[in-house]
């Protein structure tokens, strides 16, 4: 067992347990084995035997083979029985209340949990089992649902962290986390400001914690006590640069205003000191411009006129002084954004943009022309990027929508992000050049093409987007904004085969499968590749899977070493990951996934018995609980997310992102068909009205091919429930759900096929509907296999009427496989690369005469794409026999 082998393992136990029948370590070990081999009932009850054995608990190694099997059931209340019992022959043992506290501490066992520390504190009387009370009496409180209660257990945690205060027996940063959160959830903000003011020893540490001194400031402000909060953020400030000091140090110069301007007066002069500093300088800048912002938001600073305009000078000046540093955007952008806002608020947006522009202009000529002229340096490339992202954001906050206007300067950004000195060397404000140009390639393409009847020029815009991208990751595979770019337009094309190739070179692990999982999840379902998607599901659920193993532990560690504030952390970050939007959108995806999986008539009906539908059940009360982690601002935007009109991510989505609709969807279907294999027909019943329900109430959240696969599962059970119960209607149902299939499967894509129609309609659609069509024949394949194992009548009926669906099917998706072989990349030449294009003329010859190769990469990544994706569809409709 040591070495991992079970079997073996195994083995050895009923080698002995032959000579020796009651040998409770034996029987207490091979119960271990068994639940590590997956045979979960005889495990517990072979379990539950030798925890009813009188005096077996006397054994060390049977207290730990048991409680070992316990924990690897998840029976959290049986491995603490384990402990107790144990408990009756040793009472005083401190390593056996230790393993209850721990074990409780896992399983979100709270009251145990309390219990097992006040059992520690009582016995040995330590600091460390004093804390551990008060943090289980804190978990208690804040998992508690009786308000009255939770007060209660707040008071006693209150109480006795206080004593321990007074007593000197809160001796360190990490207890006094705990003390502070106690207090914050009564709100009791002047009890935590008195807490953060001690003197002694704790002072000092709590001086040297830049996370408690920013919440010492924080909380002065909130109780009022401004003078103070000045003060201590002055001191914090003189010692160290901290951007959130900056903040709160600003707010409490600007609440005196009203009774002296002399703390204003003196911020503005400690910025200037602490700007000569060496190495502050860009904290103590940004900081002056915060002030002057925050000022004028207040109303403490109004400008008569454009020259008097001290925010937007304090804007520019920080700009000139750090557009070489690549973070000078993100650090001045929200200010910007504030001062365009402020302006607007008083009828003046035109000329707050004018203010900027005319600032701009100059610097950006003067920038270009010297990154331009001759091999630059770092710094010159940076300055040109930097003032290239200020440029988008003012046309942003200017509402401008003309097309020609976001292209312009274009060729100049290509050649030097693609074709420059600088670009060969790999220089990183070359990439970011390449990323802004495509940024604005795609944004102008949606501006100049809105129109449905317009989507050949915009796809063939969005192809020239790629080429530009690939061209980019070319030159340097590391950039990865742009390979999620890439990765986004490829999907918005229907090509989900490069997408997943870049994607696995994104290298994405860990909590990125919980952020970034949607960018790639469930599109390979939708357009044909389920194998290969499945395998990605497959990778994320391992890691929700390996969380769930590997949070407890950390928290397990957390009270071992008494990092408290890691205990809440980590409470959360589970609490995050278990009710995660994208673990359920993962999970869903991985059960629709198997339902392609070949095997015989048996293999298919025992997958659907064996199908949990129980965890997978959702109510209004479940869904409003999930947590959306998934990180929506990855794409490296230029606007910030709330800009919505100018947001590439959510204009680039060819779907809408997955939500509690979806879930509901994709949560009903394995549920209909178990009930379907199962022939459980009122509940089967009872669910398919709820799915047409969700269907009828999801509007735009859910895509229409989710959709139309969702009513197509719909009139699956419908045929089901008729033929079953030898209605002759069910020939009409078996017509509807054949007119269905057949209408989603392309219909005119042949070898003869060239025109502009063909080309948008796989880019957009074909591809995306033959998938739809090829996952509702498989579920209605496992409806005829139902029907054959509950001895239908009409078994012989439905299996003649798919067999001809799929004999049309087969035909249709070669007519596919034949077009994406060899007219589709014809039909990319002519109507994407070479269609007249007036708005994207600089991009086209540039990538025509500096970079061939990455069109011809695209071309065959596209045509590629469809063709394995129309041979994946073809494979399985072959195997559906």
């Amino acid at each position: 067992m040591g070495h991992g082998d079970m079997r073996q393992g195994l083995k050895e136990c009923d080698k002995l347990l032959r000579k020796h029948s009651t040998h409770q370590s034996a029987l207490s070990l091979k119960a271990y084995a068994l639940a590590r081999l997956g045979e979960v009932d005889e495990a517990v009850a072979l379990g539950q035997k030798v925890l009813r054995t009188p005096g077996a608990l006397k054994s060390s190694h049977v207290i730990q083979g048991l409680s070992l099997t316990f924990r690897v059931l998840k029976l959290s209340e049986d491995e603490i029985a384990v402990y107790n019992a144990a408990l009756i022959h040793t009472p005083d043992s401190e390593q056996l209340y230790c393993k209850i506290f721990m074990a409780a501490a896992r399983s979100k066992l709270y009251k145990e949990q309390h219990s097992a520390a006040v059992a520690l504190n009582k016995l040995l009387k330590q600091d460390r089992y004093l804390w551990w009370v008060v943090t289980s009496l804190l978990m208690q409180a804040k998992s508690a649902q009786d308000g009255s209660v939770k007060q209660l257990q707040l008071t006693l945690a209150e109480r006795m962290a206080e004593k321990a205060l007074n007593e000197g027996r809160l001796t360190n940063t990490e207890e006094l986390r705990v003390y502070l959160e106690v207090l914050e959830l009564q709100g009791n903000h002047a009890a935590m400001v008195s807490a953060l003011s001690t003197s002694g020893p704790l002072a000092e540490k709590i001086a040297n914690d830049p996370d408690l001194v920013t919440q010492w400031i924080g909380l002065l402000i909130k109780i009022g006590d401004f003078t103070k909060a000045y003060e201590v953020a002055e001191i914090a400030l003189e010692a160290r640069d901290n951007w959130a000091d900056y903040k709160l140090y600003v707010e409490a110069a600007i609440a005196q205003m009203d009774d002296s301007e002399s703390p204003v007066q003196a911020a503005s002069a400690n910025f200037d000191k602490w700007a000569a500093q060496r190495g502050r300088a860009r904290g103590a800048i940004l900081a002056g411009v915060e002030l002057a912002t925050k000022l004028h938001e207040a109303g403490h600073a109004k400008p008569t006129d454009e020259t008097a305009d001290v925010v937007g000078e304090r804007i520019w000046s920080y700009v000139e002084q750090f557009m070489t540093k690549a973070i000078c955007y993100s650090d001045i952008m929200q200010y910007f954004i504030s001062h365009v806002k402020s302006a607007t608020a008083l009828g003046q947006t035109s000329s707050a943009i004018d203010f900027h522009t005319k600032h701009l202009e100059q610097r950006l000529h003067d920038a270009r022309a010297v990154a331009t002229a001759a091999e630059c340096g770092e710094d010159a490339a940076q300055s040109w990027v930097t003032l290239e992202r200020i440029r988008y954001l003012i046309q942003a906050l200017a509402d401008d929508v003309d097309p020609q206007r976001w292209v312009a300067d274009i060729g100049a950004m290509l050649s030097f992000g693609l074709d420059s000195v600088e670009a060969e060397r790999k220089l990183a404000a070359c990439s970011d050049m390449t990323l802004i140009a495509c940024q604005r390639i795609i944004l102008a393409s949606f501006l100049a093409y809105p129109d449905p009847a317009q989507r050949s020029s915009l796809l063939s815009s969005l192809f020239k987007a790629v080429c530009v991208l690939e061209a980019g990751i070319k030159l340097n595979d590391d950039q990865f904004l742009l390979k999620l770019y890439a990765i986004r337009l490829y999907l918005y094309l229907s090509c989900y085969d490069r997408a997943r190739v870049l994607y696995d070179t994104l290298n994405i692990k860990n909590i990125q499968f919980d952020t970034l999982g949607h960018l790639i999840n469930g599109h390979g379902m939708s357009l044909g590749c389920f194998s290969v998607d499945l395998e990605l599901c497959y990778d994320g659920v391992s890691f929700y899977d390996r969380s769930d193993a590997r949070v407890p532990q950390e928290l397990e560690s957390a009270y071992g070493k008494g990092t408290y504030s890691n205990i809440t952390d980590f409470t959360m970050f589970q609490d995050n990951l278990v009710h995660s939007v994208q673990r359920e959108c993962t999970h869903r995806c991985a059960l629709r996934g198997e339902a392609f999986e070949h095997g015989t008539s048996k293999d298919i009906l025992e997958q659907w018995k064996e199908a949990d539908v129980v965890s997978i059940e959702h109510t209004d009360e479940t869904i409003a609980a999930l947590h959306d982690n998934r990180d929506v601002g990855v794409m490296g935007l230029q606007t910030p997310v709330d800009m919505a009109k100018w947001n590439l991510e959510i204009m680039t989505r060819q779907i809408p992102l997955p939500g509690s609709a979806w879930i509901q969807i994709f949560s009903m279907v394995p549920q209909i068909m178990h009930y379907i294999v199962c022939s459980e027909v009122d509940l089967l019943e009872s669910k398919t009205k709820d799915l047409l329900v969700v269907i009828d109430e999801a509007g735009q959240s859910v895509s229409s091919h989710d959709l139309l696969l969702a009513r197509g599962v719909y009139q699956v059970a419908i045929l089901y429930l008729r033929a079953l119960s030898g209605n002759e209607g069910f020939d009409s149902e078996l017509a509807t759900l054949s007119d269905m299939i057949i209408g989603a499967l392309p219909q005119e894509t042949s070898s003869s096929a060239s025109n502009t129609l063909d080309l948008c309609d796989v880019a957009l659609t074909t591809i995306r509907t033959a998938s739809v069509a090829t996952e509702v024949f498989t579920y209605a394949q496992s409806v005829r296999h139902a029907l054959f194992a509950q001895r239908s009548p009409s078994a012989n009926a439905v299996t003649f009427g798919l067999s001809q669906i799929r004999k049309t099917a087969m035909k249709m998706m070669g007519g596919l496989r034949t077009w994406t072989e060899k007219p589709a990349r014809e039909n990319i030449d002519a109507l994407w690369l070479n269609a007249e294009d007036s708005l994207l003329a600089p991009v086209t010859a540039f990538l025509f005469n500096r970079r061939k190769s990455a069109v011809t990469l695209v071309t065959k990544s596209c045509a590629g794409s469809w063709l394995k994706s129309a041979n994946n569809m073809a494979a399985h409709w072959k195997k559906c026999t």
